[in-house]
């Protein structure tokens, strides 16, 4: 798991296409430097949207009609099954592609996922539509978006893995340790998550208990291993931390 510490180092929508603006579809060529961004922005029908924290952005069976790339803030999204379970399968930063499956299907398809602002966040989102009318016009579309759609898998597989130890207290240090990679921000005293977590959005996160989170955090801060203060977690030392999951 001493890999899953590398890299530490509604309101209403806002249309983003004035009167005039052409429509990204029918335009030549993306640039080579152009960023996932600026293409869905600049797609016919694109608008930014702000969701407040806990708020759902769609339900499991809505249709799939818009595609979304974070801004800013953290996505969760989990499957719900027929007992009632709900089950967090990926946490999404910034810069994450999330929404495609009408992309991935070539058909009007619903929902697969349960998609909740895990923190305030803001999006840029664009019709379905217009993202295939793009990759049609354009291969260095379709390039960018399975370059963001691949971040997206390789999220959704290392939250799998995490979710995958019975043993609660190593789920939760291997949790920490993936929000020490994705939203993790270097100081003296270690690396501090930059997301406020109460005890309750980590138990839902990983399928555990408030209770039962707040005594191993407790446990783990009485060792020297985290620092909890005002919701934000500081992991002072992750090499230590790793190990002890190991």
């Amino acid at each position: 798991m001493a890999a899953a510490i590398n890299g530490f180092s509604r309101y209403q929508p806002q249309p983003n296409n004035a009167k005039g603006q052409s429509n990204f579809a029918s335009e030549a060529s993306v640039s080579p430097s152009r960023t996932l961004l600026e293409v869905i922005r600049e797609l016919d029908g694109s608008s930014t949207e702000l969701v407040d924290r806990s708020k759902t952005i769609f339900f499991p069976g809505d249709p799939a009609e818009r595609v979304y790339l974070i801004r800013r803030g953290a996505v969760k999204l989990s499957r719900v099954y027929e007992s009632g379970e709900e089950i967090t399968v990926a946490l999404l930063r910034e810069n994450s592609l999330f929404g495609v499956l009408s992309l991935l299907t070539g058909h009007r398809s619903d929902r697969f996922y349960h998609a909740v602002a895990f923190t305030r966040v803001e999006m840029t989102t664009a019709p379905a539509a217009s993202v295939r009318q793009a990759i049609e016009a354009d291969s260095g579309v379709g390039l960018l978006l399975l370059q963001g759609l691949s971040s997206r898998i390789l999220q959704t597989e290392t939250m799998i893995e995490t979710l995958t130890h019975r043993d609660m207290s190593s789920r939760l240090v291997s949790f920490l340790l993936v929000l020490c990679r994705d939203f993790g921000v270097p100081g003296q005293q270690g690396i501090t998550i930059d997301l406020r977590l109460s005890h309750q959005s980590i138990a839902e996160a990983i399928g555990s208990t408030r209770v039962t989170i707040t005594r191993l955090l407790g446990d783990l801060r009485n060792i020297g291993l985290v620092e909890v203060d005002h919701k934000k977690i500081t992991v002072l030392d992750p090499i230590a931390l790793a190990k002890r999951f190991n």
